[in-house]
């Protein structure tokens, strides 16, 4: 009997473990949010942050355990609430607690640049660069894939100490960490590091604020001194990403950043658009800008898609990416002596000028994909000793293409591209001799390949050749507007250059393991980003008592319209680029520094916008980060709110709109602006007054603008215009777009 007894006992022991096991299987990273009770106990709960969380987690046996539900951060500035491994059935119990308002399954984010500086208008020694002291003294808090802390880049020679403010920690062992890095930490569960193991943040926080590098190159290309845009910035990174980043991560690092004191939060990093209350980037990142952090976004790698802009947030500055003046070049030569250039990084000196045969895999195989160079296709095609023409796309990255080739015995290859690629090449570290040509160009070849039976190519390594007067061009991947969560609000806001950036690299791409001043060129909203974020550092030096949303305006009203030939602005097509690619235009820092005239804006001011987008009080509270009574505040349309730039929306019943607008005078003081408008057909526009005098610094002046819709204005198109007020010395311009239904 005691033996059966027993062994009852040992099978309902181990269905019991069965069953735990089974649900903390079923355990994920939820992001949870709650709201403090009213009353007399908010300031106990606020002492005691930690034990509140912990009260909304299942009282079980397991939940002490890191096998069991158990938070993973709690939050502190960013929102209230926390990150917790939770199953379905414990989110479940905790909705019936107070205090609860929402909790979801994280999402993961996709990571989203030595001549930079100097496209920009910034000299060493001279102008603004020397005036903006190089950002000296500003903190740039980078959230990314971590650092390599002995690059000499982030070396800091000519640093000052931190500012006295500075609370932040280095995870490094402490003689890594020093002037220019001050701060390291790391947030990727069981990571255990802020070492950079994938490149992108010490390529981001080196375009942000690296040090002065000389004779910086790759392969011998693009050789100079290299420098981050805010060379005398000091640097805090915040590992939130291995090769993608976790929501719980990206909000722990902001919650730290903010304690730590930084004045720029950089963020190369995104999700597809969502409303703003679901958006924990964009919740993070407001109290941010609330505590007078200025917050810098990558407007995401998914154009040239209509809709496809991420951190759409008004808050955010989005930026958008565009090319320099800089190529390395690459020219295919065809065996009728036609020349298509285009670009690589890898340049062999020894490559032979000889022609040798061209064979495209599509016309060698029945398979649909074959043009894309799939390794396993390859291997039923003989390429050996050939150069093979290759198309972008397939699933296979550029430089895995190019491995493929040359481990089926490929000489060489051209990588042509799509139609949405257009005549965006990019410049890469090919493991073999290569070329990246526009989708025109391919074309070309394609019809060569038609019309002889022999058909051969070489290619002719050019190196560095400094001059394309077509740049800035928007680039093909930089996300496209309409802001799908708010469609009042444009965005991108900004362009900033993005492709084919030269900055600091984890390790050698040439395999030169005798130098740790190891660069790399790559592309993405990723690389335009933190040159934002360095123009951002300049201005928070130049004007210190400026806030988030006067830098920002600043950067938007004094954007260039045109490339370094006169012309407008061009995308991948070659044609004058959208407002949905361009935004507000390319960021000219010179100008930025003086605009005359700012929109300011101040985190009350968007709390009526979010109830103006029809958001519950509890939506806009999980924003906001305090109660909200939507019903008690006078709300305002998306237009309505004092950004830099214009958003209407004109439906046949509604045919006409009026928008207000206030500037602040951070000129002269006695000053006149007249304004000039331009554009916009199918609408007549009106702006009253016509011109702002100002008798001195910081007076603010509002103006109203009215945008009618015309008996002939075709419905389902988009318009753009622009808004120009102009003084003896200014020119603070901001681009209109009318949306007609």
């Amino acid at each position: 009997m005691g033996y059966y007894m027993f062994f009852l006992t040992l099978v309902c022991v181990l269905n019991f473990h069965t069953i735990v096991r089974a649900q903390e299987s079923k355990l994920e990273s939820y992001i949870v949010h709650v709201e403090m009770p009213r009353g007399p106990t908010v300031s106990a709960l606020t002492d005691d942050l930690e034990g509140w969380y912990q009260s909304f987690l299942p009282t079980t046996l397991s939940s002490s355990s890191v096998d069991g539900p158990h938070i993973i951060y709690s939050y502190h500035n960013v929102f209230k609430g926390f990150a917790a491994r939770l199953s379905p059935e414990h989110v479940k119990e905790m909705e019936k607690k107070p205090g609860f308002v929402s909790a979801r399954p994280q999402k993961t984010l996709p990571l989203h640049t030595t001549h930079s500086p100097n496209f920009l208008g910034l000299n060493q020694n001279m102008g603004f660069w020397r005036d903006s002291n190089y950002g000296r003294g500003v903190i740039i808090g980078v959230l990314d894939s971590g650092i390599n802390p002995d690059h000499p880049s982030f070396n800091d020679e000519g640093m000052p100490p931190p500012p006295a403010k500075w609370k932040g920690q280095c995870q490094f062992n402490s003689t890594m960490c020093n002037n220019k890095l001050i701060g390291a930490r790391y947030f990727t569960i069981g990571n255990g590091t802020p070492l950079d193991e994938n490149g992108h943040g010490t390529h981001t926080a080196s375009t942000a604020a690296g040090n002065f590098v000389r004779g910086a190159n790759v392969f011998g290309n693009a050789n100079g001194t290299a420098a981050g845009i805010a060379p005398l910035a000091h640097i805090a990174m915040y590992k939130v990403c291995i090769t993608r980043c976790s929501e719980s991560d990206i909000l722990a690092g902001m919650d730290a950043a903010i304690d730590d004191g930084v004045d720029i939060i950089s963020l190369s990093l995104g999700s597809p658009a969502t409303n703003f209350y679901d958006d924990n980037v964009a919740v993070g990142a407001f109290s941010a800008v609330e505590r007078g952090i200025f917050v810098s976004s990558a407007a995401g790698n998914r154009g040239p898609s209509l809709g496809s802009i991420e951190n759409g947030a008004p808050w955010l500055l989005t930026v958008g990416a565009s090319s320099v003046d800089r190529k390395i070049r690459a020219t295919a030569v065809l065996g009728n002596n036609e020349e298509f250039d285009g670009e690589s990084t890898f340049q062999p000196a020894d490559f032979s000028s000889t022609l040798l045969p061209l064979v495209y895999p599509r016309l060698n195989s029945s398979n649909p994909n074959a043009q894309f160079c799939l390794p396993a296709l390859l291997r039923n095609i003989d390429v050996q000793g050939k150069i093979v023409l290759c198309e972008l796309g397939g699933g296979i990255g550029r430089i895995a293409k190019g491995s493929a080739v040359r481990n089926a015995g490929g000489a060489a290859m051209i990588l042509i591209n799509q139609q949405p690629q257009g005549y965006t090449t990019l410049s890469e570290s090919h493991v073999l001799p290569a070329t990246h040509l526009s989708y025109a160009d391919g074309l070309k070849i394609k019809a060569y390949l038609n019309s002889t039976s022999s058909p051969t190519a070489t290619i002719s390594f050019k190196g560095t050749i400094i001059g394309d007067d077509r740049a800035p061009a928007v680039a093909y991947f930089s996300a496209r507007g309409p802001n799908i969560a708010s469609l009042g609000i444009l965005k991108p806001d900004i362009i900033g250059p993005g492709n084919n950036i030269l900055a600091a690299w984890h390790i050698s791409v040439e395999k030169n393991t005798n130098t740790k001043s190891n660069f790399n060129i790559i592309s993405g909203t990723s690389m335009s980003c933190p040159h934002l974020s360095g123009v951002a550092a300049l201005l928070k030096n130049a004007h210190p008592d400026w806030s988030p949303a006067a830098i920002k305006s600043a950067i938007m009203t004094t954007a260039d319209q045109v490339n370094l030939a006169g012309n407008f602005i061009e995308d991948e097509t070659l044609r004058p680029a959208f407002v949905f690619a361009v935004g507000s235009g390319h960021v000219n820092i010179l100008k930025a520094t003086d605009p005359g005239l700012v929109y300011e804006i101040q985190p009350q001011d968007y709390v009526p916008y979010l109830c103006g987008l029809n958001y519950t009080d509890q939506q806009v509270e999980i924003i906001a980060n305090r109660p909200v009574r939507c019903s008690e505040i006078s709300s305002i349309s998306e237009a309505e709110l004092n950004y830099p730039s214009f958003t209407a929306l004109l439906g046949t019943g509604n045919t006409s709109e009026t928008y207000n607008r206030t500037v602040t005078n951070v000129g002269e003081a006695n000053s006149v602006y007249t304004v000039e408008t331009g554009g916009l057909p199918g609408v007549d526009m009106r702006v009253e007054p016509s011109t702002l005098q100002f008798s001195g610094v910081n007076q603010r002046l509002t103006y109203q603008v009215t945008f009618s819709r015309l008996a002939n204005a075709r419905s389902d198109i988009v318009v753009r215009g622009f808004l120009t007020w102009t003084s003896a010395r200014h020119s603070v311009r901001s681009p209109l777009v009318v949306i007609f239904e």
